[in-house]
């Protein structure tokens, strides 16, 4: 799995909706392990492998952190703890291509945290079960952690380098957030304007967020709200239809959970405010997670896509 250590993605050319923009393909650094998760967890893969034995972590059984968590583990020959709230019987009986059959497949341990600890208590749990011994090594919810600045300030690097090649300096960066890790960094490695949108939680959780890492608001990305409330991981018919049309028009498979948030609330903003800036979108990888969301969406929408 040498594939994991990652040498940078290619931009690419795209078309949608009358709009051209270039595309980050973080989607094809790896099929186990890419995306914004990646670069996220890239620090990871500096560490000797001796050096540690096991990572705990938790957060959904559906998450593209547990997949991601799982080939690293995989490659660097740790073990994965990995603990969620519960395992729905959907993502149980989801196909060997899932996030979490294959996490299984590589390895992973996906054990349920005790039943007497509320959400707000599982980080505390798990830090002080890791640091019961020098060989366990505990990682936040989606890789909200500072060490997480290593992998994307090599993003922004691989970014500015293929705009100081291709001669652009009027350029903007897009991408959704949830917990905001990746879009922070990224504004903290580039001069142009990062632009994302909240996908979790709502504008004022994502700047909490912000403001948990870096405090100086002036360092933060560009937030742009969504004209409507947006609850993450619903099915949205309007989430689905962008998505379908993204698929048909730009031949790219994005995910269904954040990508089209930012092509419903960034990007005609940008139409309208800034037309002539040249836009450079991130694809957020974690496409296996579609293997589950997809035909969530086909039951519920079954005349769409046909």
């Amino acid at each position: 799995m040498s594939d994991l250590l990652l040498s940078g993605s290619p931009v690419e050319l795209s078309h949608f909706q009358g709009q051209d923009f270039y595309i980050k393909r973080d989607d094809l650094l790896s099929a186990d392990f890419s995306g914004n998760k990646a670069r996220k967890f890239h620090f990871l893969l500096q560490q000797k492998p001796h050096q540690l034995q096991r990572l705990i972590a938790y957060g959904s059984a559906q998450a593209n952190s547990l997949l991601s968590l799982a080939a690293l583990c995989k490659h660097q020959g740790w073990q994965l703890e990995y603990y969620v709230n519960r395992v729905p019987p959907m993502v149980q009986q989801s196909g060997a291509a899932s996030n979490y059959q294959r996490a299984i497949a590589l390895g992973a341990s996906v054990i349920t945290w005790p039943v007497e600890l509320s959400s707000s208590q599982v980080e505390g749990y798990l830090q002080a079960k890791a640091a019961k011994d020098n060989t366990s090594l505990f990682v936040s919810e989606g890789g909200r952690i500072p060490e997480a600045e290593i992998g994307i300030a090599e993003l922004a690097n691989e970014l500015q380098a293929w705009a100081d090649k291709n001669s652009i300096a009027d350029w903007v960066v897009v991408l959704p957030s949830g917990t905001g890790t990746t879009a922070l960094f990224l504004q903290q490695h580039l001069l142009v304007p990062v632009y994302t949108c909240a996908c979790v939680g709502g504008e004022s959780y994502l700047k909490h967020q912000f403001s948990s890492l870096i405090k100086d608001t002036s360092r933060h990305p560009k937030v742009i709200n969504a004209k409507q409330k947006y609850h993450f991981g619903k099915l949205k018919l309007s989430s689905y239809q962008i998505w379908l049309k993204l698929l048909a028009e730009t031949r790219i498979e994005f995910e269904l959970l954040y990508d089209p948030m930012a092509w419903q609330v960034i990007m005609p903003w940008l139409q309208r405010h800034r037309p002539n800036t040249t836009v450079v979108y991130i694809h957020q990888g974690g496409v296996r997670g579609n293997v589950t969301m997809l035909p969530r969406y086909q039951r519920k929408y079954p005349l769409e896509g046909e």
